[in-house]
């Protein structure tokens, strides 16, 4: 199973773009997260994570958050691999967010905790759970 689930603060306002073959929607965000436990200097240490939404998810995202933002992000962790120009192998390990819940208000308005979901499958409910299709691959 690949599941993480973080929460922390926005180092910087998310970055949308979009494919150039197919014009999905994706953004980029790093998530300031802190350490379970504190360091010798007194402080926490904090991880900086790189998070990837894709379609509606990064629209909303980019449309939404900004540096400080406090969120919650559930996804998954992916890494991949590829070539620099110099010719050496750079490698690249993300999460891709799933759901993207904020965590605080913002200071002008007053927005309510929100959660966002990347709702690929057309069924999904929100739930959590997805409906059964065809139920003859159920093994009971």
């Amino acid at each position: 199973m690949n599941k993480v689930v973080l929460i922390g603060r926005l180092t910087k306002d998310p970055e949308l773009k979009f494919t150039p073959s197919s014009g999905i929607a994706v953004s980029h965000f790093n998530l300031a997260v802190d350490r379970n436990y504190i360091g010798e200097d007194g402080k926490r240490p904090v991880d900086f994570i790189p998070i990837v939404c894709w379609r509606k998810l990064a629209e909303t995202a980019a449309n939404n958050l900004s540096k400080g933002r406090l969120v919650a992000v559930s996804g998954s962790i992916q890494t991949r691999k590829y070539t620099a120009q110099d010719g050496t192998n750079r490698y690249i390990t993300e999460v891709v967010a799933e759901m993207v819940q904020f965590l605080d208000k913002l200071k002008n308005n007053n927005q309510e905790q929100a959660t966002y979901t990347d709702n690929t499958n057309n069924n999904y409910d929100g739930t959590g759970f997805f409906p059964v299709e065809n139920t003859d691959d159920i093994p009971f």
